[in-house]
C-alpha cells in the first residue's frame, strides 16, 4: 500500500519527487524518503511521519537531476526512521524503493545472505542486499536486478539507483501497481499516474514480472528472460484540477459535494440519445448465460456489492453472492454450473481482490470488474470492464466511489432485466435523476449534519446503526464511515438481530442511528428504536419522507424505494465526517490506514 516515484531527466529532481510522493500520500503517510544520486554520490533523506515532514530535513543544496522516493504504509518493521524507505546496500552502492510484500525474504536471508547484517526489520533490504551480493559475483547490474527479481515470491514495485551509474533508474513490477512516464527530455516511474501528471499524461503501463531501464532519453521493457518488449503509451485522462482541494478544507467533504455530479455523470455515460441504457453487448451475454453472480470486493466495495445483489436479484431475477475477497481467495464456496464473478474496486488495484480474480481465470471463468481506474490491474486482467466515471477520490475514506459503485450495479441490473424481457416497473434513469437532486438537497444540509454529529456522538466511544433489509446494508457503511475517520466503535446490526445479543452492549446515552426507508420494514424497525430506547438508548432515526413519523430527528427527501441507498448513506458520510472534525481527527488520512490496499 506504499507509493513510489523516480525521475530521471535534465531539472532538478527534490521537489518533483516531494510533489509526486504528497499526490501518493492517499497510499501510506508512516514514513516518506527520497533518494537523489549525481556524479558525486547519493544522498538519502528520510522521516517518520508525513512528507511534510521530509519536507523539513532535504537539504536544498543537494542537487540531482535522478532520484527515486517513497511514501510508506508500514507491513513490516514499526514506522520510524530507519524501516523508511529508500533502504541501501551495505556498501551504500544501491538504493531501492519498493512497495508490496515479499513473502519469502526470510528464506532468502537464511540461504542466500547468511551471516549479513541488517539495519531494518523490512523485507525490503533483503532485495537491495541482495543486488549487491550478485554484483560482487562479478555480474553486471541489470543481470543482478533480474537474478535478484527471479528469486523473490510476493508482490513488488521496484525502483533502484546505482552510484556508480548514476544516469539510470531500475523499474521492476509483480502484482503491485506501477507506471512509467514519458516526458520531454525526461522518464518517470509513478505508482499512480496522478504523482506524476507534473510532468508528463503519457504514461506506458507495465505488466507482471517485467523490468524496465530508464535513462533520460530512453525506456527499455523487458520480461525476466531479458527478452525486450515493446507498448504503446495511453494518455492519463485526468484533470490535475479534479485532484486539488481547492476551496474545501478536506478532500473528503469535497467528494461528497461531487456525488450529484457523479450520479449524472454516469446518466450520461450510460444512457444513449433514445433513453435505452448502453453496456457493450459480451457484458449482456455474460450476464444472461449466467447460473449466479458472485461478487467479489473488500470495504466499502463489499458494502455496495451486497446493494448491487439486491439490485441484480429483485430486477434481473439472477441468484447472487457477496464474498470478502480476503476470505473467498483461500475459502472457495462450491460454485455453479455458470458462474460469473463481479469484483469491485475503487482503484482496481486491491491485492486480495486480484488474487481470487487469478484464481478464477486459471479455473476457465468470466469476470467482470466494477472500477473507478479503468486502466488498473483487475479492468485490465478481467474480461470486462464497468467504469465508475466518479473522478479521483483522495480521500482514504471513500464517499463518492461507492455511490457511483452503487449507480453502477443498478444499470447493470436494469440492461439485463430487459435483455431478458423483464420490467423493472420504473424508468432507472429517470429516478437516478431525482436521486442526483436529492443528494444534492442533502448535501446542502451540512449545518442540520452537523448539529446531529455533535448531538448523537460529541463523547462517545461506541455508536450502533440498526437498519433492515437493503437499509442493514447502508448501516454497515455508515458504521465503517464512522469508525474509520473519527475512531468511534461503530457497528452495524440488522434490526432483528438485536435481541440475539447485541442488545446487552446497550448503556444510558447510547448513539443509535437508525434507518427507516423501506415502508415493508418501518414498523419494525421501529419497533428496534423501541427496544433500544427502553434500555437507556439515545436514538436517531432518519427516515423516508412518505413513511417518517413524528419524532424522526431527519427525514430524506423522497426517491424510488429501490434506490433508497444512493440518499441514505449521504447523512452518515456527512455525520462521521463532522463527528471526526469534533474530535480533531484527520479526516482525509485516519491513522493505520491507506487508500489504495495493495498488499494482500
Amino acid at each position: 500500500m506504499c507509493g513510489i516515484v523516480g525521475y530521471v531527466g535534465s531539472q532538478d529532481t527534490k521537489e518533483i519527487l516531494l510533489r509526486g510522493l504528497e499526490k501518493l500520500e492517499y497510499r501510506g503517510y508512516d514514513s516518506a524518503g527520497i533518494a537523489v544520486v549525481n556524479d558525486e554520490g547519493v544522498q538519502v533523506f528520510k522521516e517518520k511521519g508525513r512528507i511534510a515532514a521530509l519536507r523539513e530535513i532535504v537539504d536544498e543544496q543537494a542537487k540531482a537531476t535522478v532520484g527515486i522516493g517513497h511514501t510508506r504504509w508500514a507491513t513490516h518493521g514499526i514506522p520510524n526512521r530507519v524501516n523508511a524507505h529508500p533502504h541501501q546496500s551495505r556498501s551504500a552502492r544501491f538504493t531501492l524503493v519498493h512497495n508490496g510484500v515479499i513473502e519469502n525474504y526470510e528464506q532468502v536471508k537464511r540461504s542466500l545472505l547468511s551471516g549479513l547484517s541488517f539495519v531494518s526489520d523490512t523485507d525490503t533490504e533483503v532485495i537491495v542486499q541482495l543486488i549487491e551480493k550478485f554484483v560482487e559475483t562479478g555480474l553486471p547490474v541489470e543481470e543482478a536486478f533480474r537474478k535478484t527479481l527471479q528469486e523473490l515470491k510476493g508482490s513488488y514495485a521496484l525502483a533502484l539507483i546505482d552510484q556508480e551509474n548514476p544516469h539510470v533508474i531500475y523499474v521492476a513490477k509483480n502484482k503491485s501497481p506501477l507506471l512509467v512516464g514519458l516526458g520531454s527530455d525526461c522518464n518517470v516511474v509513478a505508482s499512480d499516474a496522478m504523482a506524476m501528471l507534473q510532468v508528463t499524461d503519457q504514461f506506458l503501463e507495465l505488466m507482471d514480472q517485467e523490468m524496465v531501464i530508464l535513462t533520460k532519453d530512453s525506456v527499455t521493457i523487458k520480461d525476466l528472460e531479458g527478452n525486450v518488449i515493446t507498448r504503446k503509451p495511453f494518455t492519463a485522462e485526468i484533470d490535475a484540477s479534479d485532484i486539488e482541494k481547492g476551496t474545501y478544507p478536506h478532500y473528503m467533504l469535497k467528494e461528497i459535494d461531487e456525488q450529484p455530479f457523479v450520479i449524472r455523470n454516469i446518466i450520461q455515460k450510460y444512457q444513449q440519445e433514445n433513453g435505452d441504457l448502453k453496456l457493450a453487448d459480451d457484458i449482456r451475454r455474460a450476464m444472461k448465460e449466467t447460473d449466479r453472480i458472485y461478487i467479489v470486493a473488500c470495504g466499502t466495495s463489499y458494502h455496495a456489492g451486497l446493494v448491487g445483489k439486491q439490485f441484480i436479484e429483485k430486477m434481473a431475477g439472477i441468484p447472487v453472492e457477496v464474498h470478502i475477497a480476503s476470505e473467498f481467495g483461500y475459502n472457495m464456496p462450491l460454485l455453479s454450473a455458470k458462474p460469473l464473478f463481479i469484483f469491485i474496486s475503487q482503484s482496481g488495484e486491491t491485492a486480495d481482490s486480484r488474487a481470487v480474480l487469478v484464481k478464477v481465470k486459471e479455473m476457465g471463468h468470466k469476470a467482470l470488474t466494477l472500477t473507478n481506474v479503468p486502466g488498473s490491474t483487475l479492468s485490465r486482467e478481467a474480461d470486462y470492464t464497468l467504469a465508475l466515471y466518479a473522478g479521483p477520490e483522495i480521500a482514504v475514506a471513500s464517499t463518492k466511489a461507492y455511490i457511483a459503485q452503487i449507480a453502477v450495479l443498478a444499470i447493470l441490473a436494469a440492461d439485463t432485466a430487459k435483455a431478458k424481457g423483464l420490467d423493472i416497473g420504473f424508468d432507472l434513469m429517470q429516478e437516478m435523476g431525482i436521486v442526483a437532486s436529492a443528494i444534492e438537497t442533502l448535501c446542502d444540509s451540512k449545518d442540520e449534519m452537523k448539529k446531529i454529529a455533535d448531538e448523537f456522538l460529541g463523547t462517545h466511544r461506541n455508536a450502533f446503526f440498526l437498519g433492515r433489509g437493503v437499509d442493514y446494508y447502508v448501516c454497515l457503511e455508515g458504521a465503517l464511515k464512522l469508525k474509520e475517520i473519527s475512531y468511534i466503535q461503530a457497528e452495524g446490526f440488522a434490526g432483528g438481530e438485536l435481541k440475539h445479543g447485541p442488545i446487552a452492549l446497550i448503556e444510558t446515552d447510547t448513539p443509535v442511528v437508525a434507518l427507516a426507508t423501506q415502508k415493508s420494514v418501518s414498523l419494525n424497525i421501529r419497533g428496534n428504536v423501541k427496544e433500544v430506547v427502553a434500555r437507556g438508548a439515545n436514538p436517531c432515526l432518519i427516515s423516508m419522507a412518505g413513511i417518517e413519523e413524528e419524532g424522526d430527528r431527519f427525514v430524506l427527501p423522497a426517491v424510488h424505494e429501490m434506490l433508497t441507498p444512493l440518499v441514505s448513506v449521504i447523512p452518515l458520510q456527512l455525520i462521521s465526517y463532522y463527528a471526526a472534525l469534533h474530535r480533531g481527527c484527520d479526516v482525509d488520512k485516519p491513522r493505520n490506514l491507506a487508500k489504495s490496499v495493495t498488499v494482500e
